[in-house]
């Protein structure tokens, strides 16, 4: 391991699929390789001086947040409180390489296209805005004054403020989220799509209806406190490694854990703590007691056995099971929900789900037994037909025992991006409620628009209509992460002007309006002076407890503004300072944002005294707090839903798009995958061994993975190794974003509009044969 400075290039990375390798796939997650993969490209890449800073400031209370996911802070820290995925991120962002001024005369847009994200990311820090206009092959360097009348004198020239949409990553800090929406609404427009409509929306979208708050009703202690931990559809190993901390501990108290999952993942068999004597010597803790292998789009059918199954046991000794005090008091809608659930079919239930009624039984007796029940999930119960009507089911049930509003119980949404939560409490959200835009007239002395906006697949439809002319993003690579690949990046070809503020490189510049910027920004590991001085940032996490972030180096070139002074940029160029918003005041300095948010947002009331307390602040959350539901019927609301499931055609598969271990969201760390056995390559499909007999082919074959869907467009990768792999019967998995190619653009949640990136129907046929053509393209023979 070289500790001699960091590297000065880029690294080559022209050969993106070097000869893939698969091995066994391991039964268990983190132990010494997790810090040597941590740790040794920081220092090689980063210098060990800069690596130490950043990796004992990261995380703390006086620190900067982790940019990856929005796992909760304990309030103890240990002085290195991060795990191996959040320092490849911060290695990522914080990599002292820089795009040279001449890359962008050397590759023309096309050029730029024809790479991998993999190989974009490693090219290294944006530091200069870049203009590509109509016409032009290449992008080149613009002044910042350049740039941002570009953008301005492009939205003043829409004959409407619904010709434009403004796009948020979840990576945007909550006053950069407040501002990107103020401006988004003096400008004229609600067309603010996000990441959360790609992945939580159906979260929102059902716990907003029958518990009035779309977020977890627990605190992080909670995890010490419960009886028993249902954790579904997520690989926590992998996206929120810091949660297997948190299992464990609550394993240690006492706690019984059952992982509900097509895939057996490493991170919930067994966890080696690297900070634990037995997790680097010993074997390390094992993590689940039961391991239930559901088929995709089961878990609905799951949910409702579970509670007819409680529900029976309350027939068979009455006043013993149900929490009929929380019923009473508490919720709306048990009888009717209760004689749906008791018509329930055994039969149907065991086609949904592929399960046994054992198993069923055995979950039944676990939740029955425990006191005090926490159920967690991630985008593998969000991102189907039915998420909507799956987490009402999975409401219900915990209702039924009254887990929601007692210590060590409740519902715990698990979002993957560090404020995607925050954001949309800031109101980056294409439909917020009268009482907030209320709020932001009071404040600000304008009338927000009142109709709803666009979400992300309505911008893309908007694109393709010719309606949405002008499309700005803040963060995140958004045509790689949603679904429909081909049909969303020729919706993006026809705008006019596509403007992104990045810190690196990805897909999204690369498939651009007819003109195109890409600004660049900050890190959040970054210190942001502006002319009131150093400023600070907040975030809220998947809790709701809210907290600062401040940068802990110096930017890696003076020429970057924040995602804050760029927004505010924009703005003014757009809307000049006549106006009743003082823009430049906003950037000058960050407590005036806060100070604004505190008379808008309910909960954040003296902003910026809350926030400076060390760890932060809780926000009020009235179904934990005080099991107060502001909904339909002031009460919880069980709920009736038709139960559902995705049937598999014969000769078909059901497929999932899944993240490798060396990857956040879009953006590509390596090219390993090392708990499923993934190395060198990406190209890969994994299928039960049963169903490669079943379909006439073998382990190791390459195959063309066709999507199948009603409007008889043909989506396709090509070439894909099948890898044998336990997953489900009948269930794959090939990773995200380069599979989102199979997800139809309509293909969508009911209620939710979200892609279902984890319920496609796909065929595997032989791989056409890829013959050379005498200019070098490659065609199918």
């Amino acid at each position: 391991m070289s500790t001699d400075g960091p590297e000065k290039t880029p690294v080559s990375a022209e050969n993106d699929y070097p000869e893939l390798t698969v091995e066994r796939r391991e039964d268990w997650a983190v132990g010494m390789p997790a810090i040597f993969n941590s740790m040794e490209p920081a220092i090689r890449r980063m210098g060990l001086a800069r690596t130490a800073k950043l990796m004992t400031t990261i995380n703390q209370k006086d620190g900067f947040d982790c940019m990856s996911c929005a796992w909760p802070d304990p309030d103890r820290r240990k002085t290195l409180e991060f795990c191996e995925n959040g320092a490849r991120a911060v290695t990522w962002e914080a990599t002292p390489v820089l795009v040279p001024h001449e890359f962008w005369q050397k590759y023309s847009v096309s050029d730029l296209a024809d790479k991998s994200e993999y190989w974009l990311g490693m090219q290294g820090r944006l530091t200069e805005p870049v203009y590509k206009p109509a016409g032009s092959a290449h992008y080149a360097p613009v002044s910042w004054d350049e740039a941002f009348t570009i953008v301005g004198d492009a939205l003043k020239a829409l004959d409407s403020p619904d010709e434009a949409a403004f796009y948020t990553s979840g990576r945007a800090a909550n006053e950069t989220a407040f501002v990107y929406q103020l401006f988004a609404r003096a400008f004229g427009t609600n067309n603010l799509p996000d990441c959360s409509n790609m992945c939580h929306e159906a979260t929102g979208t059902a716990l907003g209806e029958v518990i009035g708050i779309g977020k977890s009703t627990i605190a992080y202690d909670d995890f010490e406190r419960t009886d028993l931990i249902i954790v579904m559809g997520q690989n926590p190993g992998t996206n929120h490694p810091r949660m297997l901390t948190a299992l464990e501990d609550a394993k240690c108290k006492g706690a019984s854990i059952v992982a509900v999952n097509p895939l057996p993942e490493a991170g919930l068999i067994r966890y080696k703590n690297p900070q634990r004597v037995r997790g680097v010597i010993g074997k390390g803790t094992a993590i689940a007691d039961q391991f239930l292998q559901i088929r995709l789009g089961g878990d609905m059918a799951l949910m409702q056995a579970v509670s007819k199954r409680v529900l029976l046991a309350e027939e068979a000794n009455p006043g013993t099971v149900l929490d009929h005090d929380f019923i009473q008091k508490h919720v709306s809608g048990f009888e009717e929900t209760r004689a749906n659930l008791l018509a329930v079919e055994e039969a149907d239930v065991l086609l949904a789900t592929g399960l046994t009624s054992a198993q069923i039984d055995e979950l039944a007796e676990r939740y029955i037994a425990a006191d005090r029940v926490i159920i967690t999930w991630a985008m593998g119960l969000t991102q189907h037909k039915n998420s909507v009507s799956t987490l009402k089911e999975l409401m219900n049930l915990l209702f039924l025992r009254g887990n929601i509003g007692k210590e060590g119980a409740g519902a715990s949404p698990i979002r993957g991006h560090s404020n995607v939560q925050g954001d949309r409490t800031m109101g980056i959200w294409e439909q917020m409620s009268p009482t907030f835009l209320d709020a932001l007239q009071a404040e600000f002395g304008f009338d927000p628009p009142r109709d709803h906006g666009f979400d992300s697949l309505k911008t893309i439809a908007g694109m393709q209509s010719g309606q949405i002319k002008v499309f700005m993003a803040v963060g995140g690579n958004f045509v790689a992460a949603i679904s429909d690949t081909d049909a969303a990046e020729a919706a993006m070809r026809g705008t006019e002007l596509s403007v992104q503020v990045s810190t690196k490189l990805n897909r999204s510049h690369t498939v651009t309006g007819a003109a195109a910027l890409i600004l660049p920004t900050l890190g959040r590991t970054e210190f942001d002076l502006q002319k009131s001085g150093p400023q600070f940032l907040s975030v809220e996490d998947t809790v709701c407890a809210v907290h600062a972030t401040h940068g802990s180096v110096p930017p890696v070139s003076t020429n970057l503004r924040s995602e804050l002074a760029i927004i505010v940029g924009v703005a003014r160029a757009t809307l000049g300072d006549a106006g009743p918003v003082d823009w430049q005041g906003l950037q000058d300095d960050y407590d005036v944002i806060r100070d604004h948010i505190s008379r808008v947002i309910p909960g954040f009331n003296d902003f910026n005294r809350q926030v400076r307390r060390k760890g932060g602040f809780v926000l009020p959350n009235g179904p934990r707090d005080s099991r107060t539901f502001t909904t339909a019927t002031g009460k919880a609301m069980m709920t009736v839903n038709a139960l559902e499931h995705l049937e598999r055609p014969a000769g078909r598969l059901i497929l999932q798009t899944v993240r490798s271990h060396d990857q956040f969201n879009t953006t590509i760390y390596a090219l390993n995958d090392r708990y499923r056995g993934i190395h060198k390559g990406r190209d890969v499909i994994f299928v039960n061994p049963d169903d490669i007999i079943e379909l006439g082919l073998a382990d190791g074959q390459r195959v063309d993975i066709f999507g199948e869907w009603h409007d008889g467009t043909e989506r396709v990768l090509r070439n894909y190794r099948v890898v044998s792999y336990a997953t489900a019967r009948g269930c794959a998995a090939a990773y995200y974003p380069e599979a989102n190619v199979l997800v139809p653009l309509d293909s969508a949640g009911i209620g939710s509009n979200t892609p279902t990136s984890k319920a496609v129907i796909v065929r595997l046929e032989p791989a056409a044969a890829l013959v050379p053509a005498a200019d070098g393209a490659v065609t199918l023979g």
